[in-house]
């Protein structure tokens, strides 16, 4: 998993592998916020996403975010990344939170908003802000 997601935004970024691990297994904690969700069919990696504080530094009293979706190629397409990112917003609502935010890049953010979040900025430091609201009780 940390394989797959520093690959896809840290590794060009500079971040070591060994970093963005240590990041992760803060998930592994006692508290419900950071959690990485995991797709799998038996042994199967298909996907991951997370639930944690804060993701954009110039928004930090933003809280929380589900952030680093990422499916393997080959099982895109196939509802996992929807399903993934609907678990970690449910997770979130379940834990009391009104609000769970996302950043998206713009190219991105359509997925997003097809899926019920809602665009609150463009252009924080090249990504868009989105959020999407608990539903009513």
């Amino acid at each position: 998993m940390a394989d797959r997601v520093w690959r896809a935004w840290w590794q060009d970024q500079g971040v070591s592998l060994d970093a963005l691990r240590l990041r992760l297994e803060e998930s592994l904690g006692t508290q419900p916020v950071p959690t990485a969700l995991v797709a799998h069919r038996d042994a199967q990696f298909l996907g991951t996403v997370s639930l944690i504080a804060t993701d954009v530094e110039q928004r930090p009293a933003l809280s929380p975010w589900v952030a680093a979706l990422w499916v393997e190629p080959p099982h895109r397409r196939a509802g996992i990344g929807a399903a993934l990112v609907e678990t970690a917003s449910r997770l979130g609502f379940r834990l009391g939170h009104r609000r769970i935010h996302l950043a998206a890049l713009p190219a991105n953010a359509g997925y997003y908003r097809r899926r019920g979040w809602t665009t609150l900025e463009a252009d924080v430091g090249g990504l868009d802000i989105l959020s999407r609201a608990a539903p009513p009780d």
